[in-house]
């Protein structure tokens, strides 16, 4: 067809489709757009170069300043040296401190906060003091039961007091020793039920632990029954071999766990010496799990800081299990953790850090700063609360948001991401000219009323209820009507909430009442659960169905209690083959796998509902769409941010657990709060999103915040999705689709069915809605998609098909006039001086070959990576 003038753009556009859209706006980034002629940029260099050769004249001149060593202004900026930072806060933790039976104690930790919001580690230079004498004993930071009794302790640092109280019960009696609360603790810290080792499937050398310990009975049967005589030995609890190989005394595959004598071995050698019982009657449990301090700030390379985890238990007592724990950060470029809880600073950066213990995960946030990093915040506007969040986090990381894209930037960035489409030239023409300060605000508003918004909205929601045909059980006609039915709530802006609940207690016909197809795209009870945890509130929890959870709270417990909510869903078929009819039979139980127990149902982190005589679907629903779950709001909150942003607060958005945090939670709780407030209209939230300022920002970075990637400091370009591509590709040719069951013209966003698709689509990364997961949307480029778009039939047959050109000639307009259009159409900006002057050389060659000059630009456009990504 036509390749004469574009072959070499052909390879390049190739090259970087293939080595991963690093998007580099050349032409719009480099050199500003025609309207605004940039050239005093160029005029500068050349200017400056004429002074340069002039002071090489005066060789002399060079020596006074050579003697010029006291460089007055840098000695300046050095001479006032700030004053040292002031302590603004001190943080002592714990506040309250229970000590239970001789053996119990509690560590203290402290940590200063300053004014330049560093934190630091203060725990050996706090003076503790208790009211009362004979109540408490202390050595260093560790407090120790002395007698019966209350008293406060005064914590003292830096002139700061701080008061803590204690209270001391059974000070004189010993604590008996207990498999489930002293022995089973140290094979977690030791790795021994870790899935490398014995918590493996099966096993590892002929000896299994339950994985992260959530069999402690299955455990003390494999300990003393498996094997009689060989891991244990009662007559010589020394001589064990569970002891033997942890302390290195006899060969073991993972090597020394420990020293002798050490609390683990301690706790290991008394319940031997007891007789190795289990526990008689019921074991408290472990209620809650705190990590302090709740985060820091720490000032450069090699700084501290000691962290402490205190555990509740349902008995009303508390534990330090800080030497119990199993600690991780999940960054140790930028900060590690020893085995004993001791933070070490690194790299620039954040880390957060984990505690484990029973079978809670709890974190804690921290930032790393180069040391002595002099930073001033610059007065940046904030334009609504988004900004005032996203601006507290990049102070606390010393980092700089970009400036504000340009008008021409932020049409087309809005136009794609709310509605799916390109803004058309009269739009364009109408919003640059436009000087009314708010017309971002209006321009957000009219395409929020817009069809399109609705359209991009139902296929988003149609990928997470997998809306789609399946053999032998949801027919096209089922399919298409409930993707109409979800088309009706959002385009009527129904409140989330009560959209969720209809669709989870939804009972009739696959036909009368659309929404049960949910239950029969799904039969299984355990997927349908894991379903619903994961679209409605961002929780991956299949793992617990064989174990307890690895990086979060879950257990096997929580999951089957879940799961128990749809055991009763009733599946019928109707008069017509092509229907079912879902209802509640109002029988049906699930089991735990491990014991067969009989499992009631039970909100994941809420309480245990009444569900006699009722649709258990019915009471979840309930719960879960409103503001007693706390993960819905957050959740869909996460969810709309990651549209407009590329990534989530939380990202992945349905991997919501303790081991991937928010890197902003208090932006995603305002945003759940707003969200709530807003009666679950995400239209609104929608809304505020758009028009802060960090939406706005430009592409363009600054020495602050060139390595973010996580913190929203800068717009990050985003390749637009299979079926957005589609569908801009044939609004700038005006050459309209035919999809099944739609007519002419519709855009590839409002097929319905699933399993509806064509080559661009499916090459492109469109998601088949097999699974809920958000990694159905694949937006990583390929070889495959490259080629498609330089040889493939879609781009050069619409370029044909439209005629964009052609009627362009016919109206009689000048090939400058088409090119300016063609820029507006494809990338929402007029070409910049540079991309005319070798646009005009290009077309001065080629007079007698316009036409298909003109249609190579416009190829050339519809491959570039500008047209290709949202910036």
């Amino acid at each position: 067809m036509w390749r004469h003038q574009t072959i070499i753009r052909s390879f390049l556009t190739l090259s970087f489709m293939a080595s991963g859209f690093s998007l580099t706006l050349a032409a719009e980034k480099t050199e500003p757009a025609k309207a605004e002629p940039p050239k005093p940029a160029a005029a500068k260099p050349a200017t400056e170069s004429k002074p340069a050769p002039a002071k090489p004249a005066e060789p002399k001149a060079a020596e006074p300043k050579k003697v010029e060593p006291k460089p007055a202004p840098a000695q300046k900026q050095a001479a006032p040296q700030k004053p040292a930072p002031k302590m603004v806060k001190l943080n002592v933790y714990p506040q309250d401190i229970q000590l239970t039976t001789s053996r119990d104690r509690q560590s203290v930790i402290a940590q200063a906060v300053y004014d330049n919001g560093l934190t630091a580690d203060v725990t050996s230079q706090l003076q503790l003091k208790p009211a009362k004498a004979g109540i408490v004993r202390i050595e260093k930071n560790m407090i120790y039961p002395a007698g019966d009794g209350e008293t406060d302790l005064v914590a003292s640092f830096g002139g700061a007091n701080i008061k803590l109280h204690s209270k001391v019960v059974k000070a004189k009696e010993d604590r008996p020793i207990s498999f489930n609360l002293d022995v089973m603790p140290t094979f977690m810290r030791a790795g021994c039920n870790t899935g490398s080792c014995h918590g493996a499937a099966r096993g590892k050398d002929g000896f299994r632990l339950s994985l992260f310990g959530f069999d402690p009975k299955g455990d003390y049967y494999r300990l003393t029954r498996e094997l009689s005589g060989r891991r244990i030995n009662l007559s010589m609890p020394h001589e064990s071999l569970l002891l033997e190989k942890a302390i290195g005394a006899v060969p073991h595959t993972g090597g020394k766990l420990y020293e002798k004598d050490s609390e683990y071995y301690n706790a290991a050698l008394r319940w031997l010496q007891a007789g190795a019982p289990y526990d008689a009657g019921a074991v408290p449990t472990v209620d809650k799990v705190e990590i302090y301090p709740e985060g820091g700030v720490m000032d450069g390379k090699g700084t501290t800081q000691q962290v402490s985890v205190l555990a509740y238990y349902s008995d009303g007592t508390t534990r330090d299990v800080t030497s119990l724990a199993s600690f991780s950060s999940n960054n140790d470029n930028s900060a590690t953790i020893t085995k004993n809880g001791l933070i070490t600073a690194d790299n620039r950066g954040e880390a957060f850090i984990m505690a484990r213990f029973d079978t809670h995960t709890v974190g804690s946030h921290f930032v790393v700063l180069p040391k002595g990093l002099d930073f001033q915040w610059p007065n940046v506007p904030e334009y609504n609360y988004v900004d005032t969040l996203v601006h507290n986090k990049l102070k606390k990381l010393r980092v700089v948001p970009s400036e504000v894209c340009s008008d021409a930037e932020f049409l087309r960035r809005a136009s794609l991401d709310i509605c799916g489409i390109l803004p058309s030239i009269e739009e364009f023409n109408k919003f640059v000219a436009d000087k009314d300060p708010k017309k971002r605000e209006k321009v957000v508003d009219e395409l929020l009323n817009r069809k399109e918004f609705v359209e991009m909205w139902v296929m988003k929601w149609s990928e997470l209820l997998q809306i789609r045909t399946v053999n032998n059980r949801i027919s096209y006609k089922s399919a298409l009507l409930y993707y109409n039915w979800l088309q009706e709530r959002i385009a009527n802006n129904v409140p989330l909430d009560k959209m969720v609940q209809e669709l989870l207690g939804a009972t009739g016909g696959t036909f009368a009442n659309a929404a049960t197809n949910y239950y029969e795209n799904e039969r299984d009870t355990l997927k349908v659960s894991e379903n619903v945890a994961q679209v409605f509130m961002g929780m991956r929890i299949q793992c617990a169905q064989c174990h307890n959870h690895p990086f979060d709270r879950w257990t096997m417990d929580d999951y089957y209690s879940f799961a128990a909510f749809f055991s009763q869903v009733g599946r019928k078929r109707s008069e017509d083959p092509r229907e079912s009819i879902i209802y509640n039979r109002g029988s049906g139980e699930v089991r735990h796998q491990v014991d067969n127990r009989v499992m009631q149902p039970k909100f994941l982190g809420g309480a245990q509902p009444d569900v006699k005589g009722k649709d258990r679907r019915v009471v979840l629903a309930s719960w879960l769409a409103s503001n007693e779950n706390p993960y819905f709001a957050t959740n869909l909150s996460n969810i709309v941010w990651a549209h407009f942003f590329g990534k989530g607060i939380i990202n992945e958005v349905d991997d919501v657990r303790v081991s991937n945090p928010p890197v902003n939670p208090e932006l995603l709780d305002e945003l759940a709060k707003r969200f709530t407030e807003y009666n679950y209209d995400f239209k609104k939230l929608v809304r505020d999103i758009c028009t802060s300022r960090t939406y706005q920002l430009s592409t363009q970075t600054n020495p602050s915040n060139e390595k973010d990637l996580t913190n929203f400091s800068h717009a990050m370009p985003r390749r637009l999705r299979a079926e957005v591509l589609l569908d801009c590709i044939s609004q700038v040719t005006n050459a309209p689709n035919k999809f099944r069951g739609l007519p002419m013209g519709a855009r590839a966003v409002q097929i319905a069915d699933g399993n509806t698709t064509n080559y661009f689509l499916t090459t492109f990364g469109r998601a088949k809605r097999d699974t809920v997961c958000s990694c159905e949307v694949r937006m990583e480029p390929s070889l495959s998609q490259a080629l498609h778009l330089l040889n493939g039939d879609t781009v050069n047959n619409k370029i044909v098909q439209g005629k964009f050109v052609d009627s362009r000639i016919k109206a009689g307009k000048k090939p400058l006039e088409i090119v300016d259009e063609m820029y507006i159409s494809c990338l929402s900006r007029k070409p910049t001086d540079k991309e005319y002057s070798n646009l005009v050389q290009v077309l001065d060659e080629n007079k007698k070959d316009e036409q298909n000059t003109l249609n190579d630009v416009f190829w050339s456009l519809l491959n570039s990576r500008e047209f290709i990504f949202n910036h």
